[in-house]
């Protein structure tokens, strides 16, 4: 197992953290997902590594950014 912490910025609700999980938890591999909306910390937990730019592509289709 692995685990990345990631910095997601524009997140402000439950909603928002939703969505970024939804489509992080699409990424192959991804065990599980845990966001805190006040600080923007993503930390997702999976099999392998995974690829940086799959990850801020999933962000990014959420409707937010990786810092």
């Amino acid at each position: 197992m692995t685990t990345e912490t990631y910095t997601v910025t524009g997140m402000t609700c439950g909603h928002c953290a939703a969505s970024v999980t939804e489509e992080i938890s699409e990424i192959a591999g991804v065990d599980s997902v845990d966001v805190v909306v006040e600080t923007g910390a993503v930390t997702v937990t999976s099999a392998a590594p995974l690829d940086p730019a799959a990850v801020r592509a999933a962000v990014e289709e959420a409707g937010y950014a990786l810092s």
